[in-house]
């Protein structure tokens, strides 16, 4: 028989290391594949809009496919009090698996609803009704996650693990817009219209129970006594620090979605880019956010104090958009566009997980889950939902190519006045 010594066993840190890695891979994965599939609806936009939402002129069925996008989150607030407040009551495990569920449903009525042609205005129902199943979904995935994230790591890394969340999200809106890319390069124009759009969508049904499974396979982080959450939902949210966290959402959300999502519809029916280059602009974009944020994590655990750092990555976008917006319509040259766009996502990558380190540091432990999804979700419905809607309607309203960046100084203004007051509680259990 082999005698084991102290020596040869590994440290009880090293076992804590290496399951907040485990923990962290799981999660990051889980919320990758489910963000996936709330995404992937941006960069077929124009196609769907073809197929469920016919009009007299290209940019009104535009119009009405965006506000698809955006109804999807309308749903955010309702997922995120009822399943917030179900992961502070029954855990952060049970709540993920229930997203994923929740996601793979909506996903399929997306994939299998019949169009307009079809069916009428039935099919275009069945595609609403898909989206707000994703919505309800996502309200409660990223405010759960992004918890589960900063439990299960030390105080001394957490804004590394808690950038895993937005990386994630990175990494699942790159897999969407190559996949875009493939398809608009492999099938003809009346393929992807009549039946290829369908593609990435049922792809995202194949990987649903995958991110199942690894869920279940997630360790518990929260410990709360069931007499900690009696009581109705509203006595359990700190109002002030939710306003402010919602208010403090508007830059960093709406340039995530000018930028990342919407851009390949802005490029393609704005300013006339071919579809391929605005699919491969995005997948730039959301490598950016794939790669910078956990290395800017990184930084950001170095400087426990996160105001002076978020000051900078809210500013910056602010400062560059209307620049930014001008040399995009200067020309359709590719690599142009890839530096411009990155140069806009930069900054929010380098302050995201300071940014949600922050906010989650401001609810105790027992409320945290609906604290952060409440801020979340609401703070992404009023500013990020509908942002490629008010873009484009301020396109067309001013007439003017550069329009959308006004939008973001809106957002950039009361984040900075948000970001002022907001309290910092650095290392909060």
């Amino acid at each position: 028989m082999t005698t084991l010594h102290a020596d040869t066993l590994p440290s009880a840190g090293a076992r804590s290391a290496s399951g907040s890695r485990k923990a962290t891979v799981a999660c990051a994965l889980g919320n990758a594949l489910e963000m996936y599939d709330f995404t992937i609806y941006s960069f077929f936009a124009v196609v769907i809009a073809k197929n469920f939402f016919p009009a007299q002129s290209e940019m009104a069925s535009l119009l009405m496919s965006l506000t698809t996008f955006g109804v999807g989150f309308l749903m955010r607030p309702v997922g995120a009090m009822v399943i917030g407040r179900f992961a502070d009551r029954h855990g952060r495990k049970a709540a993920l698996s229930l997203t994923i569920g929740l996601m793979t449903l909506g996903t399929a009525m997306i994939a299998f609803a019949p169009t307009y042609h079809q069916i009428g205005l039935a099919g275009t129902l069945v595609l609403v009704l898909g989206r707000l199943a994703q919505g309800f979904s996502a309200g409660g995935e990223i405010g759960t996650a992004s918890v589960f994230l900063m439990e299960s790591s030390s105080t001394a890394m957490r804004c590394r693990n808690v950038s895993w969340q937005a990386a994630s999200q990175g990494y699942a809106a790159m897999v969407g817009a190559g996949i875009g890319l493939l398809l608009t390069s492999a099938l003809s124009t009346e393929d992807l219209n009549s039946w290829g759009w369908r593609i990435p969508f049922m792809l995202g049904l194949l990987i649903g129970p995958v991110g199942w499974y690894i869920r279940r396979c997630l360790p518990e982080t929260l410990e709360a006594e069931p007499s900690n959450q009696r009581g109705h939902w509203r006595d359990q949210i700190d109002l002030r620090h939710t306003l402010l966290a919602i208010g403090l959402m508007a830059s960093a959300t709406i340039g995530m979605y000018l930028f990342i999502f919407y851009m390949p519809a802005y490029l393609t029916t704005t300013l006339g880019y071919p579809q391929r280059s605005a699919l491969a602009i995005a997948c730039v974009a959301s490598a950016c956010l794939a790669v910078i944020t956990p290395l800017a994590g990184r930084f950001a655990d170095r400087h426990i104090l996160r105001k002076k750092l978020l000051a900078w990555t809210i500013t910056l976008p602010v400062v560059l958009a209307w620049p930014a917006f001008y040399l995009l319509s200067l020309s359709t040259d590719l690599l142009l566009a890839m530096f411009v766009v990155a140069m806009l996502v930069l900054p929010g990558c380098i302050g995201s997980g300071a940014f949600f380190a922050m906010i989650m540091e401001a609810f105790p432990k027992e409320r945290r889950a609906l604290g952060t999804a409440v801020s979340y979700s609401f703070g992404v419905t009023l500013f990020g939902g509908f942002s490629p809607l008010i873009a484009t309607w301020l396109t067309g309203a001013l007439d003017n190519p550069q329009a959308p960046a006004l939008y973001l100084l809106v957002g950039g203004a009361i984040s900075l006045a948000c970001l002022a007051v907001f309290p910092e509680n650095p290392g909060r259990e």
